[in-house]
C-alpha cells in the first residue's frame, strides 16, 4: 500500500501566476455567433482554461483574455465552432510564470 497522500494541484492557483497582455481590439480567437450547440459543447469540454461556458439560459459565453494559447480549441473547433484562431500579435498574449 502507498502511505503517501495523493498529490493535489490547484490549477487556478498556477494559472494566476501567469501574466496576460490582452489585445481587446484584436481578439485572436473569433467564435461563430452562434456556434452550433454540439460544436460549442466540445469547446466547453476541452478548453483547459475554461474560457468557453454555457450560461444559465444556454447562452454561449466566451472570453479570450485568459487564453493559454495551447491551440486545443483550434484543433477541435476551427471551421465548425470557430471562425478564426491566430496567435496573438507580438508582445500580446500569455507570459508563463510557473517554473
Amino acid at each position: 500500500m502507498n502511505d503517501q497522500p495523493p498529490i493535489r494541484v490547484n490549477v487556478d492557483e498556477y494559472l494566476g501566476l501567469n501574466k496576460y497582455e490582452v489585445d481587446e481590439a484584436n481578439p485572436h480567437i473569433r467564435p461563430l455567433r452562434p456556434a452550433p450547440s454540439d460544436e460549442f459543447a466540445k469547446l466547453v469540454r476541452v478548453c483547459p482554461a475554461g474560457l468557453y461556458r454555457l450560461g444559465a439560459d444556454g447562452e454561449q459565453l466566451f472570453d479570450h483574455a485568459g487564453c493559454l494559447e495551447c491551440g486545443t480549441c483550434r484543433i477541435v473547433g476551427l471551421g465548425s465552432a470557430l471562425e478564426s484562431w491566430e496567435y496573438p500579435q507580438p508582445t500580446m498574449g500569455i507570459q508563463y510564470r510557473f517554473g
